[in-house]
């Protein structure tokens, strides 16, 4: 039938992947996502019909669901090929039920990787959709439409307009709060630290470093000065000796092939790369892209996973390549085996490249600077997690001192094994030159170095350690991470100051009001037990209503009582420090859909906003005032000075603080497609648009 085969997609880059090589038989139309879906404008459950949903066709999408219908009409046969999820699968359900075609035909495939081979054999390995998966995803969507659509109106209504709730937005925002409590309540704690210089006498260049480690055997703590004191009292009389010298060889082992939330949290550390940009740029790599010669191919396979498997015949090329590049020294006698979290989906293999050969460097000139580098950290740490331990050779000394012992360590590269490919950059011990020294050796002590320290409060969480937990929790899943952290920065919840969350004082109202009368809603193993409920769904295993329905029955009676009991909270607005200029009255900070903003505070009489600007420290080129960020009605940024209306610079790019030599206009920031950045005149009549570079 591949003579007149239609095969659906979910994204047109997909489609215009798959048609660069599947040829004239196919035709391929893509769905742009989902084409059914809840209503947005009322709860779209039927509570008492056991909970049916009352699916509609998603606004604007009449038309491509129409012309998808007119072409399977066409069509000897239908191929439904959405993503390799239970998000893809109940897309392809709708589309299935959409165009009439029978349940039990094989007209789902699935693929995860999109490079001409995978794709052959997906579609000769055709099945029909997947009800378990489907259902799965239902009630996954019918839960969050319940607790969604029943306390974001509640919120309304006690708290303020424009808020809402979720199942794992609010987890994650009373993760954020809890973290702020405990710093808040955290007290210090002064400890001490005790460093000996010692002399061996006869070796030279002896010197060498150990720290006070026990007292009478056991492990010591050192509160104040006056115990620091004592110690060295103590010490003074005492002889040193080699209690014991033990050589070790330490291997560290190389970390597993990316996951959704492990790829998100590196590309956080080492690419500065919010979640939401990992995931684009994952996307477009995993879509494809025309790579020269070769035409247009996917680079990485499927970026929502939470397995570390890995292929057979990946892993049999990773290994040949290692061994052809490196050397067999290399290459581990038995393949690397990683094993997944026990709540993982091993339905997908871990984030891989979809052929080692095409290096990061072989595809960098096909590739914008963000795509390279998501698609070289990727690589690295693929082939690496294919490669032998690194090893240290790891030294060891205890040194009595009458009561107390000293320990002095040390450890050395010998083999370095994966690092060669991917340095997870993981604090080493800090060289110490430890001469030879044998077991009953008298040393002399050269110099005490006590110094003084305090506990520290736990860090506030930044996106990577806030989606490790919520990982390590089962809260959620690889999809969810980077639309959470969206919400909860949308809504105010949260600012991200330095990279790091802190909580608004509107979200520890929210969460307060949540805590007080939703307990469930916010407790993690609550959460962790419905993940691993939609788990069973999808296995078969569990019927997808009954989950909703155990749901359901407790949560409606919290929420009954909470419309009677929870009492309307006012959020006094903050003063500004400011007049009106309209008025003179004080002007306060408001939050709105796009953030801050200051009101006079003689609404409705005086209707004056204006900004709060954000400076970026570079002077107008036309007065030399401040060029400020500023939101636009559409919440989008651009950029102005901060003596308008006196001034009128406006740009929708961002300048750089530099003049074009040409025309004395602003050079700014211009993004091609490929996301990279040129320095350029912004004036568009300027005929020499004055390239400036990277």
């Amino acid at each position: 039938m591949a003579g007149n085969t239609l095969l659906i997609v979910e994204s047109a880059a997909k489609a215009r992947t798959l048609g660069k090589f599947l040829g004239k038989g196919y035709k391929i139309k893509a769905s742009v996502g989902h084409v059914r879906d809840l209503p947005k404008s009322k709860l779209g459950v039927d509570v008492e019909n056991d909970f049916e949903p009352q699916y509609i066709t998603i606004r604007g999408k009449g038309d491509i669901l129409k012309e998808i219908k007119d072409e399977s009409q066409k069509a000897g046969r239908v191929l439904l090929a959405t993503d390799p999820d239970r998000e893809g699968e109940a897309i392809a359900w709708h589309l299935q039920n959409a165009m009439k075609i029978p349940p039990e035909e094989n007209c789902r495939i699935e693929f995860h990787e999109i490079t001409r081979e995978a794709v052959k054999k997906a579609i000769k390995n055709s099945r029909p959709v997947d009800l378990s998966r489907v259902n799965a995803q239902q009630a996954r969507r019918v839960l969050d439409r319940l607790v969604g659509y029943n306390l974001s109106p509640l919120l309304w209504s006690k708290i303020r307009k424009g808020l809402s709730a979720g199942r794992v937005q609010s987890v994650a925002l009373k993760l954020i709060c809890d973290r702020e409590e405990e710093i808040k309540k955290f007290i210090p704690q002064e400890y001490w630290t005790i460093d000996a210089i010692f002399d061996a006498a006869r070796s030279k260049n002896s010197q060498f470093t150990a720290r006070l480690a026990s007292c009478q055997g056991k492990k010591i703590e050192i509160n104040n000065e006056k115990e620091v004191a004592a110690i060295g009292e103590y010490l003074q009389g005492v002889s040193f000796t080699v209690l014991k010298v033990e050589r070790k060889e330490k291997r560290k082992n190389p970390n597993p092939p990316f996951i959704t939330s492990t790829l998100q949290q590196e590309a956080s550390r080492r690419l500065n790369f919010f979640s939401n940009r990992t995931m684009r740029v994952a996307q477009e790599l995993y879509e494809g892209l025309e790579i020269g010669k070769e035409g247009t191919v996917g680079l990485i396979t499927y970026l929502r996973t939470d397995s570390t498997r890995v292929a057979s015949s990946a892993q049999m090329e990773a290994l040949d390549f290692i061994s052809s590049t490196f050397g067999a020294e290399y290459v581990p006698v038995k393949p690397n085996e990683y094993k997944s979290r026990k709540s993982a989906q091993d339905a997908h293999e871990a984030i891989r490249p979809t052929s080692i050969q095409r290096t990061p460097e072989s595809v960098k000139a096909f590739l914008s600077r963000d795509q390279y580098r998501l698609y070289q950290l990727i690589w690295n740490r693929f082939v690496s997690s294919q490669m032998t331990p690194a090893v240290y050779d790891s030294l060891t000394v205890d040194i009595s001192a009458g009561d107390y012992g000293f320990r002095a360590s040390s450890s050395q590269l010998k083999f370095i094994g994966y690092k060669k490919v991917y340095n997870d950059n993981e604090e080493e011990e800090p060289k110490n030159n430890i001469p030879e020294l044998k077991k009953g050796e008298e040393l002399a002590l050269h110099e005490l170095k006590p110094e003084q320290h305090f506990t520290q409060p736990p860090p506030r969480f930044s996106e990577a350690s806030l989606i490790k937990l919520l990982e390590e929790k089962n809260v959620g899943r690889p999809s969810t991470y980077a639309p959470t952290i969206d919400t909860i920065l949308k809504r105010n919840y949260v600012e991200r100051q330095n990279r790091q969350f802190i909580p608004t004082e509107l979200g520890f109202i929210v969460v307060d009001l949540l805590k007080e009368h939703f307990a469930n809603i916010l407790d993690l193993e609550f959460t962790a037990r419905m993940e691993g409920e939609l788990d069973l769904v999808e296995e078969g295993k569990l019927d997808w209503k009954k989950v909703v329905r155990d749901f359901y029955e407790p949560f409606h009676s919290d929420l009954e009582k909470a419309r009677e009991l929870a009492q309307k909270i006012e959020i006094k607005d903050e003063e500004a420090g400011k007049e009106c200029p309209q008025c003179g009255r004080p002007m306060l900070i408001k939050h709105g859909r796009f953030g801050k903003f200051m009101a006079c505070s003689g609404f409705p009489e005086c209707r004056h906003t204006q900004s709060i600007n954000q400076e970026l420290g570079l002077k107008c080129p036309l007065c030399q005032g401040s060029i400020v960020a500023l939101k636009s009605k559409k919440g989008r940024t651009f950029y102005g000075c901060s003596n308008y209306p006196q001034c009128n610079f406006r740009s929708w790019d961002k300048p750089t603080g530099k003049i074009c030599p040409h025309c004395g206009d602003a050079i700014v920031e211009k993004f091609n497609k490929k996301k990279e950045a040129t320095q350029i005149c912004q004036n568009p009549a300027c005929k020499q648009k004055v390239e400036m570079g990277g």
